[in-house]
């Protein structure tokens, strides 16, 4: 009896050391799950003609007569049994991938654009074509310069490339802009802004004024120019002027690279223009809405509009939500 009692409680510590050592490991995995969900996001892609088709539906369905509208529905249903079996007509519809991109100063947007693009590329041939619908009023030289890098992929794979500009494509924004085969911008979007901007406070005099020391300690003459705690003297300026007149050359380069028919040296001053005068200056080649754009195309290819929504870290949920209740109470 004594052994078998002995004999239970052994089987019971070595059932709680197993029961142990799967719970810890089922927590390894979810916690490995989740990093790795944490990482990806998903691709949503929306058939655009579906989109218009129904929206066309519900529309006829309250100013048509019953008798119309089953007249529309039953033609309706005639085309999509066309499509089903696939004629020859069908065969030769493009297709057109539409990308919205909204971009903010440090162009962020640049994560989802890069897998958007990728996955376009995929399934892309050379009689497809991409719409990137793009709103941006510029930013960070290395963010917009990736962004621009991105929609070059869609060029050098022989698939054309149209940007729309319903509101701004300024600076950065007009970077992405020109690398597109076609430009196209409704009247009053503000298109240009091809300069430089670099701009900072500097405390130094307030620290001085309450006795505070500041120490930088630097390797290489021009690790640091303008500083936003030290003394800045007039050689740092000029070195801060120097590098921002090499940005805005290459700036001017690339615009010139891309689209040649552009007077560069008439634009490139920081100026902008609405859509009207950017035509006049070849910034652009037509004016017209995307919505213009899209809908007279619906009837000649097959559209998709494709977006990459990437899962957001929970700084950046708690983030998000705070910016809406400050809209919400705003």
């Amino acid at each position: 009896m004594e052994h078998l009692i002995e004999y239970g409680i052994f089987f019971a510590k070595f059932m709680t050391v197993i029961l142990v050592l799967v719970i810890v490991a089922g927590g390894i995995f979810i916690m490995i799950f989740r990093s790795r969900t944490d990482m990806d996001g998903h691709l949503n892609i929306t058939n655009l003609n579906s989109k218009f088709e129904t929206m066309g539906l519900m529309l006829n369905s309250q100013i048509l007569t019953k008798k119309e509208f089953k007249k529309t529905v039953k033609e309706h249903k005639a085309l999509l049994k066309k499509k089903d079996k696939g004629t020859d007509l069908d065969k030769k519809r493009k297709r057109v991938f539409v990308i919205d991109f909204k971009g903010d100063i440090r162009a962020t947007e640049v994560t989802s654009l890069r897998e958007e693009i990728t996955a376009i590329l995929t399934v892309a041939t050379t009689g497809d074509e991409v719409l990137v619908k793009l709103e941006s009023a510029g930013g960070t030289v290395h963010g917009y310069g990736l962004a621009a890098s991105q929609l070059k992929r869609i060029r050098d794979k022989g698939i054309h490339l149209t940007i729309a500009v319903d509101k701004v494509a300024a600076s950065g924004g007009y970077m992405m802009a020109c690398v597109a085969h076609k430009i196209i911008a409704a009247p009053f979007a503000i298109i240009g802004s091809v300069g430089v901007l670099a701009q900072m406070p500097n405390f130094n005099r307030l620290l001085k004024k309450h006795d505070i020391d500041f120490e930088e300690i630097t390797a290489g003459k021009y690790k640091r120019t303008l500083t936003l705690f030290g003394e800045n003297t007039d050689e740092d300026r000029e070195k801060m002027r120097e590098e921002l007149a090499d940005i805005h050359l290459l700036f001017k380069e690339f615009i010139h690279e891309n689209r040649s028919q552009v007077d560069v040296e008439k634009i490139a001053t920081g100026e902008h223009w609405h859509g009207k005068r950017a035509l006049e200056l070849k910034l652009v080649d037509e004016l017209r809405t995307s919505d213009d754009y899209l809908s007279s195309s619906v009837n000649t290819a097959d559209i998709f509009e494709i977006d990459y929504e990437r899962k957001k870290s929970m700084s950046e949920k708690i983030i998000s939500f705070g910016i809406k209740l400050l809209d919400h109470f705003s």
